[in-house]
């Protein structure tokens, strides 16, 4: 039996777990998150926490959430100095996630100094797509220094393919769109277990609209606000990240779906309308990529409890032969496509953290 915790850490949050894990079992005993400035203040806090409610537990490996790997790592990789130091020459590439992540690492180093830690990267799942799926068309020399369209949510992406692995192994044979839709939002075009697209790209901004992010934008704008609105460039960042996306479009309302949902203001009902077309929008650029589709996903935050955002998602998706069971969907079943569908429609509560815990399983020398 092999003790894992595990750690992601957000550039102002911390989210631990623990499993107990063998070759034929795997419990999840334990979780909690906890808003956070200090990562080391907020690991002991959280580790107090867990000793509270398993006085005997103690982790026999820790796995950690890195959202950038980069063209470096394409599966789980130990930590050592080496891997420690190259996940934080990738801080330029990830500004507003690997800072915390490098920050829940550097905890985890000073209070378990001696055990095996596991990086996870949200890229990997996405690495090994073709080069014309990667690639931004700029000069070449830029995709040899790292300027890659690499995508993230990947450790969500990988849960989702293992439960559809396990639960509908034919379903994760075809071609199929996963729909990560939360605070932060995207898609993933998968064929036979592997990633052909994604609408991520260099950085979690693009793409489908957020929380708080702008999703796809023309970068002929973000030259406009510099050139004529004098804008400087760290607060471009804060505009595309922080104040844009449902919060923005909504006139500064809510990010949150729910309350946008409970909205009758106008600005409210147009940001959803503007969440709904862009996913509608992206999953027939998706299907495009995949010459077809068999299956659609939702999780994420918004995937996996707005039934209304779903519901009008698939209304549009009649085209493509998509068809609701309005009972099943207003239940959150798992399958909510109606007989007459010929796509299998899916919600799947995603786990990030039992990704995490399973590699570090895999990984570890532990479970020798």
């Amino acid at each position: 039996m092999l003790s894992v915790l595990t750690i992601n850490a957000g550039s102002s949050s911390l989210k631990a777990a623990a499993f107990n894990i063998s070759h034929s079992e795997e419990h999840k005993i334990w979780q909690s998150h906890l808003d956070c400035s200090d990562h080391l203040q907020a690991t002991e806090i959280l580790l107090k926490e867990l000793a509270h409610a398993h006085p005997t537990w103690q982790p026999n490996a820790i796995g950690h959430r890195v959202v950038h790997g980069g063209t470096d790592f394409t599966s789980p990789s130990r930590i050592t100095a080496e891997v420690l130091q190259t996940i934080a020459d990738l801080t330029p590439l990830a500004p507003l996630h690997q800072p915390a992540n490098l920050a829940g690492i550097e905890a985890a180093q000073h209070l378990f100094p001696n055990l095996p830690q596991i990086a996870c990267f949200d890229t990997a799942f996405h690495r090994g797509r073709d080069f014309v799926h990667e690639a931004y068309a700029l000069p070449r020399r830029f995709y040899t220094q790292g300027i890659r369209r690499y995508g993230f949510h990947g450790l969500s992406y990988q849960f989702i393919m293992d439960e559809l692995l396990q639960h509908h192994n034919e379903l994760a044979k075809k071609k199929i769109i996963i729909c990560h839709l939360g605070n932060g939002a995207s898609m993933a075009a998968v064929n036979d277990g592997q990633c052909v697209e994604t609408t991520m790209g260099f950085t979690p901004t693009d793409g489908l609209i957020m929380g708080t992010r702008s999703g796809q934008i023309d970068p002929g704008v973000l030259l406009h606000l510099m050139d004529h609105e004098q804008i400087p460039a760290s607060e471009l960042l804060a505009l595309l990240t922080k104040k844009s996306g449902l919060l923005g479009v909504s006139s500064d309302y809510s990010s949150d779906m729910r309350k946008l949902l409970d909205s009758d203001e106008r600005d409210c009902k147009e940001a959803i309308e503007m969440f709904v077309y862009r996913c509608q929008y992206f999953i027939g650029a998706l299907t495009a990529s995949l010459q077809g589709i068999d299956g659609l996903i939702f999780t994420g935050g918004i995937g996996e409890h707005a039934a209304p955002i779903r519901a009008a998602i698939i209304d549009g998706l009649s085209w493509l032969g998509g068809k609701l069971d309005g009972v099943a969907n207003a239940q959150h079943s798992r399958k909510i496509s109606s007989e007459e569908s010929k796509l299998s429609i899916l919600v799947i509560p995603t786990d990030e953290e039992r990704t995490i815990a399973r590699a570090v399983w895999k990984l570890t020398s532990l479970n020798d």
